[in-house]
């Protein structure tokens, strides 16, 4: 058990990272991404918004290479954690959690290289957000233009924000 919590951490430090989860999820269920931005208000639609704004967290916390990447990690966790739960709140059974979780982790992966080089300054993040956001299905007008405007602010506010106050739960506001 010790040699898995020296790769997985312990719950302590699992823990550690609820704060900023939970302010990852509260600033998902903004109601802007909905009204303003054409993110259909369904579990789907909450889904990808926690997972485009999860993305952008575990980004900034991969640009600090090797001595972030155990945060990382349980920020991650507590993804999985949360979306175990949310499958069984919904009566799914034991033997379906895991592989639903496991679609929606391949989801997060996905999500995370697809903004990753949507964000680069040569890069399409319309395009990453029509795909993975919209599901190919992006809502008439600049709903999706505005969108992509407060991810890409989001985005740079969260590389001008200290790593130790973004642990904490300190999730900066895009401007």
């Amino acid at each position: 058990m010790a040699r898995l919590d020296r790769i997985f951490g312990d719950r302590r430090d699992r823990a550690d990272l609820a704060p900023l989860y939970a302010v990852v999820v509260a600033r998902a269920r903004d109601p802007f991404w909905y009204r303003e931005g054409g993110v259909p208000d369904t579990q789907d639609g909450r889904f990808d918004m926690i997972a485009a704004i999860l993305s952008l967290v575990l980004l900034r916390l991969e640009q600090e290479g090797e001595a972030r990447a155990s945060e990382g990690a349980l920020l991650a966790e507590q993804f999985i954690a949360d979306m175990d739960g949310q499958l069984r709140e919904i009566g799914l059974g034991d033997v379906v959690v895991g592989k639903h979780v496991g679609r929606m982790m391949g989801a997060l992966g996905g999500r995370m290289a697809a903004y990753r080089v949507g964000l680069e300054p040569d890069g399409d993040l319309g395009a990453a957000l029509d795909r993975n956001l919209y599901r190919g299905t992006p809502p008439p007008g600049a709903e999706s233009e505005k969108v992509a405007d407060r991810l890409q602010a989001l985005h740079a506010a969260l590389g001008r924000t200290d790593v130790d106050s973004l642990i904490a739960g300190s999730l900066p506001e895009a401007a």
